[in-house]
């Protein structure tokens, strides 16, 4: 029995894998890599077309965080860091040969650039102006004017109140013990203050072209709520961008030099759209949670949020879809099938599960041993579409895609979605409908009289309103003349001058209209006509005929009257 259950579990691990778009390449729970999505980097490091894996290790459990390169499952390289890692990024620095790209890792306020494996370049933010109270507290410090307890509460109600953080020094002050702080203030009260932001983001951007072998600027983002575009040979500052939050994911598409669209999702739970030469946000997408990644798939901006779901939302700020998940995400990335122009998100979750999807359609379902921490998708070794995953215990997963592997929309789920199953919850009868019924039934001819005596009221004032316009002459059929005429004016302009038009027309059958006269009766101290009167030409039945005049406004404090128009028959010669 025992040896038909064992034979029965591997054919059904074999039927699995046969099943599997993915080969299983490489697994070892042991491996110690701690890292996240942004600090994985595949490149050719070395320009002989052996791509290898770049990993910034956090380091925990009391280990100095460090840099290690892979070449397939053994670690080639490591070298430590003075800080923790934020990001790292492959990028060419020249259009020289030999094209090998270079390494940069972001690492507390500076950006570590390699080339071959070896340190070439250290670029360091700028230094930030300190707070001009801490400044204050220090140099009287310094003089002895003020011992280390006040100090300490002196710099505590500046870190309260202050728009501007402290530095580092004071900071770390902050941290000791009572019996410590003595000794720290003798020791650093004649050092300067220095107030340096960190980096917290880093990608890069094409500068000038959209070739895969293209220069690239590094763009960072800073806990100073900045990002920053550094030039790939001089290394130094070409933009400048203000955001209203600290940026934490960065997405570029586009070149420097020509255009390009830049999304920062921030640590306030927005999203915030640049473009080129524009130091502001141009468009801001409001999030109800904080995101937890962010992917430009296909000019769709996909969102992980805390609520466990997936969003798609356009440049500027339309949601598109919105897809649950069931666990919480943990980290996404891309993942880009060149050879059969496939672009996808890939979603780590808290399950163990990596989740692909097409926009909202789900592509395939990975499951691993522990949750997984950290994504990387791309050309390893000499495999051109091979998955690297990471896990919480410290775990390394290769996978490759096969070469036969199609990815088909709705084959990771079989049946109808989970939305379908769901009922909405529409009432039948709003409490508010029922109200309204019940009062009518109620007070139906109270209702209806209340109607009745508003209806008789409009009515009333309708028939004065047309009272009035035909004692000042306002209405458009003329009353008084002898002869059928209709009249309509209309005023045109800003002011002070006017233009008066006035559209005459003979209402007559079949006689016309000869030696009308037409006289405008104003106020003379508010207004100011060419002529108060002219003559009209022979005005043929049916046809409409306007005449132009111009009405100057006189008075400066706004005041307006009514100006009268009033045909009338010339007499004789």
């Amino acid at each position: 029995m025992a040896a038909a259950s064992s034979s029965d579990s591997e054919g059904d691990r074999a039927e699995s894998e046969a099943s599997s778009k993915w080969l299983d390449a490489h697994y070892d729970p042991m491996a110690n890599i701690h890292t996240f999505s942004a600090c994985l980097v595949l490149a050719d490091l070395h320009g002989d077309g052996e791509y290898k894996l770049a990993v910034g290790d956090l380091g925990p459990s009391g280990r100095q965080p460090c840099l290690k390169v892979l070449k397939g499952p053994t670690v080639l390289a490591e070298s430590a860091l003075p800080a923790l890692p934020a990001a790292a990024a492959a990028f060419l620095m020249g259009q020289h040969e030999p094209r090998t790209p270079a390494l940069a890792l972001a690492s507390g306020p500076c950006v570590y650039v390699y080339k071959n494996l070896r340190p070439y370049f250290k670029f360091s933010l700028p230094q930030l102006p300190p707070n001009p109270l801490e400044q204050d507290l220090w140099n009287q410090a310094k003089e002895d004017q003020i011992d280390h307890l006040t100090l300490k509460e002196m710099l505590e109600g500046i870190r309260e109140k202050a728009e501007v953080p402290l530095s580092v020094q004071s900071l770390r002050f902050l941290q000791l013990e009572l019996s410590e702080m003595e000794a720290f203030v003798n020791q650093h009260k004649s050092k300067p203050i220095k107030r340096q932001a960190v980096i917290t983001t880093m990608t890069t951007l094409k500068k000038n072209m959209a070739d895969e072998d293209a220069m690239s600027c590094l763009v960072l983002g800073t806990e100073n709520k900045e990002l920053l575009v550094l030039d790939p040979e001089a290394f130094t500052i070409l933009a400048k961008m203000s955001l209203p939050g600290v940026p934490v994911f960065l997405e570029v598409s586009g070149q420097f030099d020509v255009a390009f669209r830049l999304a920062a999702a921030c640590r306030n739970g927005n999203i915030y759209i640049l473009r080129r030469d524009c130091k502001r946000p141009k468009y801001c997408i409001e999030l109800s949670t904080q995101p937890v990644g962010l992917v430009l798939a296909h000019k769709v901006l996909v969102v992980g949020s805390t609520q466990d779901n997936l969003h798609g939302f356009t440049h500027k700020g339309k949601r598109l879809w919105t897809v649950h998940m069931p666990a919480a995400i943990l980290t996404m990335n891309l993942l880009e099938q060149r050879s059969r122009g496939l672009q996808a998100v890939m979603a780590g979750l808290a399950n163990g599960e990596v989740r692909i999807y097409h926009d909202k359609a789900l592509l395939n379902v990975i499951r691993t041993p522990d949750a997984v921490t950290s994504l990387c998708f791309g050309r390893y070794g000499r495999e051109d579409n091979t998955l690297i995953v990471t896990t919480r215990g410290g775990g390394l997963i290769i996978k490759i895609l096969k070469r036969t592997a199609v990815f088909a929309e709705g084959a990771g789920e079989v049946g109808p979605p989970p939305a379908q199953a769901m009922k909405l919850n529409v009432p039948r009868k709003t409490r508010l409908y029922v109200d309204q019924t019940l009062r009518e039934r109620e007070a139906g001819t109270a209702m209806h009289r209340t109607f009745q005596t508003d209806l008789y009221l409009l009515r009333l004032r309708a028939a004065r309103a047309y009272v009035r316009a035909l004692e000042s002459s306002l209405n458009p059929v003329s009353a008084t003349a002898r002869e059928p005429l209709k009249l309509h004016a209309v005023v045109q302009g800003l002011g002070p001058t006017f233009k008066l038009t006035l559209h005459l027309q003979n209402t007559s059958t079949a006689r016309p209209i000869l030696g009308l006269l037409v006289c405008f009766l104003y106020n003379e101290v508010l207004y100011a006509l060419p002529r108060a009167f002219f003559k009209v030409p022979l005005l043929v039945p049916g046809l409409n005929y306007p005449l132009e005049t111009f009405v100057e406004s006189l008075s400066d404090k706004g005041i307006s009257d009514i100006i009268k128009v009033q045909p009338a028959q010339a007499c004789g010669k």
